[in-house]
């Protein structure tokens, strides 16, 4: 059966399957990355065909994800909908932000990653970002959505022309993703908005690396073409300060 067939037979009126369902997300976030069926129709005692149905229609509406290998499943982008963790910047991280603006001309952001969204965590006052919901939208056209792109290895979404310059093609967007895993630095010029670009690199917590935050500055698209290699180096040593902060 389709994911498709499987919301067609799960209605309102079956409270049943909406309470298995909820009870396969909490199975899942408990059991962590691997979960399979046969284990959670085990210990949910669900048939296994209704835990397969279930299992399929969750990984249909992206609360749940099939694994690479498709021997088990993980939690999905949209149960960080469901309770999104509050997101602060401590004062040791915004003074690390501070010092840094006072050091350069452009626009330095800290954002933070709720599941696919991006949280702004400490803008730049002197030069306002993008709308975050509308980054969030667009992660293919903005550096710090491609920095979370890059950390997941996921079916990319339709991309959408935001310029002329906004690169949409997917194997050329799969190549600037390789690049960010790469150098660990990504860089988009007048993608988002024609007159402006953006340099972001990853706020890594210390021991596991994981993704924690994205550190970007903005500013004119040709500038942001340059090498600013000087540039960047800073950018990296404010991140590398910044991860045991966040983290």
């Amino acid at each position: 059966m389709s994911p498709t067939d499987a919301a067609r037979t799960i209605t309102g009126r079956q409270p049943q399957a909406v309470r298995s369902a909820l009870a396969i997300l909490e199975a899942v976030a408990a059991a962590g990355v691997g979960a399979t069926a046969k284990d959670i129709s085990t210990e949910l005692r669900i048939p296994p065909a209704t835990t397969y149905r279930l299992l399929n229609l969750l990984v249909a509406e992206e609360y749940l994800v099939r694994l690479p290998d498709l021997h088990g499943f993980a939690l999905g982008r949209r149960v960080a909908n469901l309770a999104p963790a509050p997101l602060s910047t401590p004062t040791a991280a915004r003074e690390v932000l501070e010092r840094l603006r006072r050091r350069v001309r452009w626009g330095a952001h800290l954002a933070g990653y709720v599941g696919h969204r991006l949280v702004f965590l400490d803008p730049d006052p002197d030069h306002p970002p993008v709308d975050a919901g509308e980054l969030s939208r667009h992660l293919h056209a903005s550096s710090l959505g491609r920095l979370l792109l890059a950390e997941h290895d996921e079916p990319l979404p339709p991309a959408v022309r935001l310029t002329p310059r906004t690169v949409v093609d997917p194997q050329e967007l799969q190549g600037r993703l390789a690049e960010v895993r790469a150098t660990g630095l990504a860089r988009q010029c007048g993608e988002f908005r024609a007159e402006h670009g953006c340099l972001a690199v990853g706020v890594r917590a210390p021991g596991d690396g994981r993704l924690v935050a994205g550190l970007a500055l903005t500013g004119p698209a040709a500038r942001v073409a340059a090498p600013n290699v000087d540039l960047v180096e800073m950018l990296r040593a404010h991140a590398v300060e910044l991860g045991p902060l966040l983290a």
